[in-house]
């Protein structure tokens, strides 16, 4: 739950300090410039707020691990749900629309995490998880969008050693396997998601895990 806070409260304050010309500029998800991942952020929170008062009856279906549904085909942008955040985030057309809808919701989003029962069982996408995998999956979430948001913004901070740790730790147990030492935690996150391609001397050093790359995470 504490990690959850602070990967989510690194993140917003990330997203606040950007200067306006900052939006323009491509994100890490193919297809999309950073205000469009902004906004997604912004349904996002909006998800965690429905999800957090769904509760639900009976044992959890998933956990932080088998929440994700686990591709090897990277996302295009072409996705009707990914065109459809586009056009969201156009509308908004000041930078500091979205920051004061993602403060805002992103805010309440924070609170109700930290009241939450951990567990309280939530239904979310037709399964049931406790509270505390539901908030864990986002840990991962918060993680990976802020290696998005900086992909091309090299002076703006990156997420908590503690949230790249742990996500790096919980795409291991969904590979089945580790990375290397070699790698840092960013890398392992980036390689091992398909953000960025390994390098020959990465493959080498993947060995067979390289061929179970990358773990597109939906």
């Amino acid at each position: 739950m504490d990690l959850f806070s602070r990967s989510w409260t690194a993140l917003r304050t990330a997203v606040a300090e950007l200067p306006d010309e900052d939006f323009a500029r491509p994100s890490g998800c193919t297809g999309w410039l950073v205000r469009d991942l902004v906004c997604h952020l912004v349904v996002d929170a909006q998800d965690v707020l429905i999800t957090l008062v769904t509760p639900a009856e009976g044992e959890a279906t998933r956990d932080a691990l088998t929440y994700w549904d686990v591709s090897a085909t990277p996302p295009t942008g072409e996705d009707p749900l990914d065109a459809l955040t586009v056009r969201l985030a156009a509308a908004y057309e000041e930078p500091w629309l979205l920051k004061f809808h993602l403060d805002d919701v992103g805010s309440a989003a924070g609170r109700a995490a930290a009241l939450a029962d951990p567990d309280a069982r939530v239904s979310t996408r037709d399964e049931v998880l406790t509270t505390a995998d539901y908030l864990t999956t986002y840990v991962m979430e918060w993680t990976l969008h802020h290696l998005d948001l900086i992909a091309h913004l090299p002076n703006v901070a990156g997420p908590p050693a503690e949230g790249l740790a742990r996500s790096r730790a919980m795409l291991e147990q969904i590979a089945g396997a580790a990375f290397p030492s070699s790698f840092s935690d960013t890398d392992a996150l980036l390689v091992g998601t398909g953000r960025r391609a390994p390098t020959e001397a990465e493959k080498s050093d993947l060995g067979e895990l390289d061929g179970r790359l990358p773990l597109v995470l939906g």
